[in-house]
């Protein structure tokens, strides 16, 4: 597969970008266990041109992260094309385009999933930022803004028409959320529509390396993007891709090897951050996706939740750790919330 003249070999691995998730820390732990292609979080264009300071810090780019994209939001195609300017200077290796965030407060303002409700506009966009910068420009989108509305066949269409490199389609119209399942059955008619030439990417419901083979098998993609599968199981793309290149599943982790991988997160947010605090609270929204389904765990959660010292953080991760030394994590059957 490739994205330009970038060549992401055959079935890539992308990290999905996700906002207060994809950020340095995460990232490192989805690369070392093989994520192919990653985003950083989702950017707003009118941040990243009033140059706000934290928006910047977004954008910052590590060694290990490569390739990697830079994903900016708006509803503004002037603002798009100067952010998409901006994030050049970066260097990431392409940018790509939210045309799916389904929040309210994105969506809500014509923004993400909302340009779905102006196909025209959302192609414009694209095409004008396509003219505007070097790099190779991808998207990614929904099926349509509501069941009676899922123009995605002739939105890809359009969009590669006016240069978009590689789509990425979630499953889900806007209306869903992140409820019910995802259709791809859609996905695959993008993908078998033999007008499209541009590489599709699957998004949507892989919560394991068996849900993956079934959805790949499905629809045909050229890469597979996993999203809230990978939150608090970065070790999923290491999982799904031992099972596509040799049909046999992985044992499940050990606590005590769950536990290693979450100082390792939390350690890298701290070196990044230089605020141990600050690195805490980020990853608590992580923690109970950690360890799920571990019998009389509620106390140890509730604790993981409330500390802000990450002495003791520390000091609960080695009891987790000593409590469940011999206990495997079973990711099954815990649904993607």
């Amino acid at each position: 597969m490739k994205i330009g003249n970038l060549d992401l070999g055959n079935l890539p691995l992308f990290l999905a970008p996700m906002e207060d998730v994809t950020y340095k820390s995460f990232r490192y732990l989805c690369k070392k266990y093989g994520a192919d292609v990653m985003y950083t979080e989702f950017i707003a264009s009118e941040a990243l041109i009033r140059d706000v300071e934290r928006t910047k810090r977004k954008m910052t780019i590590f060694d290990f992260d490569r390739p990697l994209a830079i994903q900016i939001y708006g509803s503004n195609i002037d603002s798009m094309v100067e952010a998409a300017k901006v994030a050049e200077l970066s260097k990431p290796d392409f940018i790509d385009l939210n045309f799916g965030c389904p929040m309210k407060k994105i969506a809500g303002k014509g923004a993400g999933a909302g340009l779905l409700r102006d196909i025209p506009k959302l192609v414009k966009m694209a095409e004008e930022v396509v003219k505007a910068v070097q790099l190779p420009v991808t998207a990614k989108t929904r099926l349509g803004w509501d069941h009676d509305d899922m123009p995605i066949v002739e939105v890809a269409e359009r969009l590669q028409d006016v240069g978009i490199q590689a789509l990425a389609i979630h499953g889900r119209t806007r209306s869903q959320l992140y409820t019910g399942q995802a259709d791809w059955s859609l996905i695959a008619e993008v993908k078998k529509n033999p007008r499209m030439k541009i590489p599709i990417i699957g998004n949507g419901d892989i919560s394991g390396p068996e849900k993956a083979k079934e959805l790949l098998d499905q629809s045909g993609v050229d890469g597979l993007m996993i999203g809230r599968g990978s939150i608090g199981r970065p070790w999923i793309f290491a999982e799904v891709r031992h099972y596509l290149n040799t049909g046999e599943l992985t044992p499940p982790p050990l606590v005590p090897f769950v536990v290693e991988n979450v100082k390792d997160q939390l350690n890298q947010s701290v070196t990044w951050k230089d605020d141990p605090r600050r690195a805490v609270l980020e990853m608590r929204r992580h923690f109970a996706r950690y360890f799920p389904n571990l019998t009389d765990f509620k106390e140890l959660r509730v604790r993981l939740l409330r500390a802000v010292e990450i002495e003791e953080v520390l000091e609960i991760l080695d009891l987790i750790s000593e409590r469940y030394a011999n206990t495997n994590v079973d990711y099954t059957h815990i649904g993607l919330k």
